[in-house]
């Protein structure tokens, strides 16, 4: 036992009891199964003892050893394959094989751990490495450990650093360090900094490691001077790097944000841990990110002092087209926007059906507002986006103004203002808007907007799908039907419902044309790329909703260069199905208008073919003949198509995008393209600076109050009990 010390460099207290085994992770070379092999006694600190009473075995390297019985022999293999030669080693004689050094070499950042003497196991990571070479004979078998230095290798060629290595500024100078220092995994310390020099060290306490850089005379280049390239620290061992900078985020991913604008915070973190080594805040990447879009988009606070010359410049490449902003009269905040394109100003007032949907959505860029929409629908039921407005904030004020610019743009373009159909849900500015700029256009409610208060307020689905019911039921008949199952359900549930005068929801009660539309529904419609727009700066926020609109158009164009029918798709679809339904029929004629059609499940309807009317009132609701109206068409050999609204056939939805939509050249250019307009200087000369307000931190509240909620009593809860209110049973503190 004697011949087999084990001195460890600088601490020799090193000592392992009988039942502490050295585990090493798979795919390290050194295997010492439970209570075997590497055993210190407790009486020899530094002694490297071999169990006599187990015959176990030392086994490095890539090859195994040969099995060898001797009573007091355990065999240390190390480094090479096994020789047959060797056979004859003394009994007595064990070869421990080392590199030349005799140093015991870890891995960089990689720790020995001892533990003390009440745990069983000393584990060594997976990461870690034992690496012990050329063969070489111990003597005395002592085995002698230099102290641990991290080796660090650089990620790149690029980052290494060596004296008379130049660098055309000190900013350079310092950039390149800090990249070879994140790629090293140390952080360092300025010690000077100026326009001559600059000096930096590990930032490790008592790390020697330090480097000096000067400027050479007559030219702004920075060359090194000296350097300590040893290092006796152990690095980095916590999360981040003092020199990952959100500049430095940036820099690094300015490329690939560059191609791909959504990528996002997480895939930066993913990205920095993969090439560099080094976990990163979330903040720090989103930061990062940031500051790169801010130099690709503009920053926030560049829309809105640009917003006069864009305004300008949607007038100019897309003329008829109005585009207004407003600012605050005392300080040039911005408080309003207004943007219409011609193209879809023609296509409303010449070929769609005169129906408008009102919505709005948040903002979710740095400052707050709310972007408004006015949205009608093409003959084929698709979205057909026609004003936008910006606000600094939703109130009646900014509702009315909206409407009146909405009128007003109507009004420019018409000869007769048509008698429009508005849907909303309700609340007291659009309300009031409607009321004021549209006084005979028919107002109603989006059942969307209603059905979630309703399903808030009882959670039924079979309750909701009979509130939908209703309001499709064409008739007053059918509709009360429907009322009277929702009040056997719940009384409470049909209460809520009458509270809600039908003439605003009820298709049986409605008094204007919806053509089957029940909703406006427009966020959700354009979900999938309004919101992300939404959270650009207001100028690329608009320039994201003019791309889709230009692009809608143009698709939508050609698409509709390839029908061949006289109806679009869908009309033609409902006009076919009515065609089968109605050759069930008997079709009595009174005179050369008025039909008698009598099916066996309906009964009898009376249709007029001159007034385009029928008494299931779905000729008139929808704009095109219902089943009775077909059957009485074809039994006079009237040809079905021509009975249908103008809006509903390919020429006219032709019609509604014939016109385009012009891109905008680059802010860039603004100045130059509007040099040759005087009234356009003058009105570009206006300022517009940010809304004062922020937006608040944290996630903001994802649904809104709906109008028909706002000033509503909540339902009064009840204690079965004690009789009191105010309270549940289960919840109730009252003696008994």
């Amino acid at each position: 036992m004697a011949n087999h010390d084990l001195v460890l460099g600088q601490n020799p207290d090193l000592a392992l009891g009988q039942n502490h085994d050295l585990v090493m992770g798979q795919g390290h070379g050194l295997g010492l199964g439970q209570r075997h092999g590497l055993g210190l006694s407790h009486a020899h600190d530094h002694d490297l003892g071999l169990s006599h009473t187990h015959d176990s075995r030392l086994v490095l390297g890539h090859h195994h050893a040969h099995d060898h019985t001797h009573s007091h022999n355990n065999e240390l293999a190390l480094g090479k394959p096994h020789d047959p030669d060797q056979d004859s080693l003394d009994e007595q004689n064990h070869e421990l094989s080392l590199s030349d050094n005799h140093e015991l070499a870890l891995a960089e950042s990689h720790e020995l751990a001892v533990v003390d003497q009440n745990l069983d196991q000393l584990s060594v990571e997976q990461s870690q490495e034992l690496a012990l070479h050329s063969s070489h004979d111990l003597a005395q078998a002592h085995l002698m450990v230099s102290p641990i230095l991290q080796t660090r290798r650089l990620v790149s060629p690029s980052h290494e650093l060596a004296i008379g290595q130049e660098f055309p500024d000190v900013k350079s100078c310092r950039r390149a360090l800090r990249d070879a220092a994140i790629a090293c995994h140390f952080e360092i310390q300025t010690v000077k900094s100026d326009k001559t020099r600059f000096t930096a060290k590990c930032a490790a306490e008592g790390c020697p490691w330090r480097i000096h850089a000067a400027k050479l005379p007559g030219v702004p280049t920075f060359t090194i001077r000296t350097i300590h390239e040893n290092h006796t620290c152990n690095g980095i061992n916590h999360l981040g790097h003092q020199q990952a900078s959100v500049q430095w985020v940036a820099n690094s991913v300015e490329e690939r944000l560059r191609e791909n604008p959504h990528y996002k915070p997480k895939e930066i973190l993913e990205e920095i841990h993969r090439v560099h080594g080094i976990t990163l805040s979330y903040k720090q990447a989103w930061r990062g990110k940031e500051r790169i879009m801010a130099a690709v988009r503009g920053s926030f606070e560049e829309g809105y002092r640009l917003l006069p010359q864009y305004c300008e410049q949607v007038k100019r490449t897309n003329p008829g087209s109005i585009a207004s902003v407003y600012g605050n009269p005392e300080d040039n905040c911005f408080k309003r926007l207004f943007i219409s394109f011609y193209a879809s100003i023609y296509g409303f007032v010449n070929a769609c059906r005169p129906l408008i949907g009102l919505d709005r959505t948040l903002l979710k860029s740095k400052y707050l507002g709310t972007l408004l929409f006015a949205t009608g629908f093409d003959g084929d039921g698709a979205l057909f986006p026609l004003a936008f407005g910006v606000v600094d904030e939703e109130n009646d004020e900014n509702w009315i103004w909206f409407l009146s610019e909405l009128h007003a743009l109507l009004e420019a373009n018409t000869e007769n203002m048509p008698r429009l159909t508005i849907l909303s849900d309700r609340q007291k500015g659009i309300a009031d808007g409607v009321d004021f700029n549209f006084p005979t256009a028919f107002h109603g409610f989006c059942m969307r907007h209603l059905s979630d208060s309703f399903r808030k307020e009882f959670s039924n689905t079979i309750l909701v799908n009979l509130l939908w019911e209703a309001a499709h039921a064409l008739t007053v008949i059918e509709f009360e039907a429907k009322i009277l199952e929702i009040e056997e359900i719940s009384q409470e549930a049909a209460f809520w419902i009458r509270r809600i005068p039908p003439r605003l929801w009820a298709t049986a009660y409605f008094e204007g044309t919806r053509y089957g539309h029940l909703t406006a529904n427009i966020v959700e419609s354009l979900n999938s790329w309004i919101l992300e727009a939404s959270g650009l700066p207001i100028i690329q926020m608009m320039e994201c909703i003019r791309r889709q609109l230009m692009t809608w158009f143009n698709e939508r164009r050609e698409m509709s260069m390839q029908w061949s029918t006289i109806l679009v798709p869908t009309a033609e679809r409902r006009v076919s199905d009515d065609i089968e339904r109605a050759r069930g029929y008997q079709v009595g004629r009174a005179n050369e208008a008025e039909f008698e059609v009598v099916s066996p499940h309906e009964g009898t309807n009376i249709v007029d073919i001159r007034n385009r009317c029928c008494l299931c009132r779905g000729w008139q609701l929808y704009g095109l003949p219902c089943a009775h109206g077909v059957a009485a068409l074809l039994s006079c050999r009237q040809n079905v198509h021509r009975y249908t609204e103008s809006c509903f056939t390919v020429a006219t939805y032709r019609k509604t995008y014939s016109q385009t939509i012009h891109p905008i050249p680059d802010k860039s250019l603004w100045k130059e393209l509007s040099e040759g307009n005087p009234n356009s200087i003058e009105k570009v000369e206006m300022i517009i600076n940010p809304p004062k307000s922020l937006r608040p931190p944290g996630r903001p509240r994802k649904k809104r109050v709906r109008a028909e909620d706002r000033g509503r009593v909540k339902r009064v809860v009840h204690c079965s009990r004690c009789n009191q209110t105010g309270h549940f049973r289960t919840t109730c503190a009252a003696p008994i």
